[in-house]
């Protein structure tokens, strides 16, 4: 199962992703986490780690080399002597140890980050991960987790046609649910029968049932809502793993939910 965590920049996707991990987990998954943002550079900080894994881009020569390949050659012929994405499938014991970080069940992977001005845009990236989702063979008890860049631009490159489940997360906010309505059109084109959201930074029950509410004119399933929680933002201020009783506790139920529609959607 491969699930794809979106939403605006500032949602919290980060956040949802660690707390998924931990309660998938919890529940006895192997899980990946695949960090898909080429800008936030915080997750593995979040997931306990620390210091990231050495990103993919690398392992297949670095940017400018997967510019110049991915367009013009098959992907088979690109670098069989070195390249992992070469293979047509990819195990996590595939994954050399310097790009792979592994912690209590919980592993990460870095696609790659844009570390410096004028690198150019992130297409390369984008590319990168489509390909490694797309080879990603998953055994029965292992579930990727991937924390997708902020917007909508990695379903323009077809990053989500190898995800099983499309999971948005909604903060109180006019963009966000231009973006929901935006994310679930999209992600009906690709094939994926039902956008599934989160609610995160929620205030009170009444902010949580407008936006429930103006989710559901738009056809967006709400499957849970985590309210704002100081243990989640001081988490985040000052870099270290996210914790919080109260959201775990709501996580269970959505990944309950996850599970049970993609289940059911085979």
């Amino acid at each position: 199962m491969k699930i794809s965590v979106c939403g605006k920049g500032g949602s919290g996707k980060s956040a949802i992703t660690t707390l998924l991990a931990d309660g998938m987990r919890d529940k006895g998954f192997q899980v990946l986490v695949v960090d898909s943002d080429e800008s936030n550079s915080g997750l593995y900080r979040m997931l306990g780690f620390e210091n990231p894994p050495v990103p993919i881009l690398e392992l297949v020569g670095g940017k400018k080399k997967v510019k110049s390949v991915f367009p013009k050659t098959p992907l088979a012929q690109a670098e069989q002597e070195i390249n992992v994405i070469a293979r047509s499938q990819i195990h996590l014991n595939d994954i050399p140890p310097q790009h792979i970080l592994r912690r209590d069940g919980i592993s990460l992977v870095s696609i790659g980050k844009i570390l410096q001005a004028l690198e150019g845009c992130a297409c390369p990236m984008g590319v990168l991960s489509r390909e490694f989702l797309k080879k990603l063979y998953l055994e029965d008890n292992e579930i990727a987790i991937v924390d997708m860049e902020a917007g909508i631009e990695h379903f323009g490159r077809g990053v989500e046609t190898s995800i099983d489940s499309v999971l948005l997360v909604v903060d109180p906010s006019f963009e966000s649910l231009q973006l929901a309505d935006k994310v679930n059109s999209m992600t009906r084109e690709i094939g994926i029968k039902r956008t599934l959201a989160v609610l995160n930074k929620v205030p009170s029950d009444d902010i949580a049932f407008k936006l429930e509410d103006k989710l559901r004119n738009k056809g967006i399933d709400t499957i849970g809502c985590i309210p704002y929680d100081a243990e989640i933002f001081e988490a985040g201020l000052e870099g270290r793993p996210v914790q919080s009783s109260t959201a775990q506790q709501e996580i269970g139920k959505i990944i309950d939910t996850l599970l049970s529609d993609v289940k059911r959607s085979k």
